[in-house]
């Protein structure tokens, strides 16, 4: 016991205690000014994480009686962290808008299904379980197109958007009818089409980005920005972001779409073979479903591993009474592909 109070006391250690927690703090600080350069928003991705580190490193500040830089360390630490653990939305609908929105209820399937998933079958299952009224989905690879056409009677309407040179192209599914022949940007990667739900018409959008910096994704956000800000005042979009809510990657895309609803679920994604339990606690949030003032989240969920990467994610929401306004954002994106 003597011996561990003399080298927690020595200055070597010490000062591997101190550099240590500085080493954690400058990427967990980085994050925080992600709007100034996207290399620094990079870092906000594992904000929680590194939260964590840090404060196990201030733990052992103070074992080596660095007591002023352990709480400051701490204190960053549960600040950063907290800014993660919301379990509200971003901007949650008024009640006003809960109770003009009392008609029908409606259901929205969100899936990264991984372009080489061996087992089709458990994500066909799981929408025929959950019955959606449309499906987003992301990597739908050549093959998936043709696992697929095994729900073409339960869901006549697709919107396709291929891209040979990419395994992030999306696919929309639906029960109800389309009223436009839809739209598809980003080489695959962003599709658009205005669904009729009972009379009442509403744009939805999948959306799979790129990697974070150095990767393409702040290009693409900076290409499909005029779009968002041509979307209708119903619009729903879901997708593999590739960025974490608190991001200011993806709280620019709300900005700019002006999306007032953004649920955080939790975690939604880790490596492959990670067991179910560990995707959940430790992975990253980079699945959403976004939903501007037209349409109210009535409740949104992880379901249970079918097998991806990605957990699925399926949302029930309802439409506000009053019309919605014109669709101009296909017409932006040009002819589908």
């Amino acid at each position: 016991m003597l011996r561990l109070r003399t080298l927690a006391a020595s200055g070597p250690f010490k000062a591997g205690a101190l550099l240590l927690t500085l080493a954690i703090s400058l990427p967990l600080v980085a994050g925080f000014l992600g709007r100034l350069h996207p290399a620094l928003d990079a870092f906000s991705h594992f904000r929680a994480h590194l939260a964590v580190l840090l404060a196990a490193a201030c733990l052992l500040l103070m074992a080596t009686r660095q007591w002023l830089h352990g709480a400051i360390g701490l204190l960053l630490a549960l600040g950063a962290f907290a800014s993660t653990a919301g379990l509200v939305p971003l901007h949650a609908a008024t009640p006003a808008a809960a109770t003009d929105a009392a008609g029908p209820r409606y259901r929205l399937l969100q899936l990264n299904m991984r372009y080489d998933h061996p087992e089709p079958a458990r994500v066909l299952s799981l929408i025929g379980r959950t019955r959606p009224d449309v499906v987003t989905l992301n990597e739908a690879s050549p093959a998936w197109r043709q696992s697929l056409q095994a729900l073409s009677a339960a869901y006549p309407h697709r919107l396709d958007c291929p891209d040979e040179r990419s395994v992030g192209s999306v696919l929309i599914l639906s029960r109800r009818p389309f009223l436009d022949p839809g739209a598809c940007g980003l080489s695959g990667r962003f599709g658009l089409v205005t669904v009729d739900f009972g009379g009442q018409a509403v744009d939805v959008a999948s959306l799979h980005l790129l990697w974070p910096w150095p990767y393409a994704q702040p290009r693409q956000i900076r290409e499909l920005l005029p779009t968002l800000a041509s979307l209708g005042e119903r619009t729903l979009m879901a997708g593999d972001f590739n960025a974490v809510d608190w991001s200011a990657s993806v709280r620019e895309i709300a900005a700019a779409g002006g999306f007032t609803s953004m649920p955080r679920l939790g975690p939604t994604w880790l490596v492959r073979g990670a067991p179910d339990a560990l995707r959940r606690r430790v992975g990253l949030p980079i699945d959403h479903v976004l939903a501007k003032p037209g349409v109210v989240l009535v409740d949104a969920r992880r379901l249970e591993d079918v097998g991806s990467d990605h957990l699925p994610i399926l949302v029930e929401f309802t439409l506000l009474a009053e019309p919605a306004e014109g669709n101009v954002a296909v017409a932006a994106l040009g002819a589908p592909r």
